[in-house]
């Protein structure tokens, strides 16, 4: 390791040590959601790929306000509103109508004993618009993580940064995902960061925010 990288990994650890009880705190705050609002922590996750979280969050919390789970409107209106605008809001409204549909097969899968692994799996076959990033994401923002790595691009530019791969690459395949994955685990055992943590960490850095 070259005296640059263990100097980056020092100060990685130091700011970890700063932000853990916050970092924490917010992963309890996932393992507490109630299983009511998983609808829409999945919708979430359905609206962030090419747009920005406070703007899915904004588009949520409107949907919420118009009763979308109970009332099942085509939500493309809300999503394309200039307030909180979704890229891809056609499509993704198609999405959240068809998740409104099939979801009562999902909050049976979401409940019946699968690990995290087979649960992201599982999510990805059922799931319109949903990649592994986005399960991932899914998975650990209603407490079911379990370890699986949400590979969006604030932790592809840390991987790369901190030598734990070569390049960012322009898209994941499955086999792709799970070598990342593989390598950004070996990663926080290395630097001794849980890596639900050390994802959070990471996020912060970039965005100077611990968010969902």
């Amino acid at each position: 390791m070259t005296e640059k990288r263990s100097r980056e990994i020092k100060e990685l650890t130091l700011l970890y040590e700063e932000r853990k009880r916050e970092i924490q705190a917010r992963l309890n705050n996932f393992s507490q959601i109630q299983n009511e609002e998983y609808f829409y922590e999945l919708v979430y996750c359905l609206l962030t790929p090419q747009s920005s979280a406070e703007h899915a969050d904004k588009a949520v919390h409107a949907l919420k306000l118009a009763g979308f789970a109970e009332n099942g409107f085509n939500p493309e209106d809300i999503l394309r509103a200039k307030e909180h605008y979704i890229r891809f809001h056609k499509t993704k409204a198609k999405h959240l109508l068809k998740l409104r549909e099939g979801f009562a097969a999902i909050a049976v899968a979401l409940s019946n004993g699968l690990s995290s692994f087979e649960l992201r799996e599982w999510l990805i076959t059922h799931v319109k618009g949903l990649g592994y990033k986005e399960a991932t994401h899914f998975l650990r923002n209603i407490g079911k993580n379990d370890g699986l790595a949400i590979l969006d691009r604030h932790i592809l530019r840390n991987l790369k940064r901190f030598g734990v791969i070569r390049s960012v690459p322009k898209s994941l395949s499955r086999k792709k995902y799970y070598l990342i994955e593989k390598q950004f685990s070996a990663f926080a055992s290395r630097v001794r960061i849980p890596i639900d943590e050390l994802d959070l960490l990471f996020w912060s850095m970039e965005t100077g925010q611990i968010r969902k």
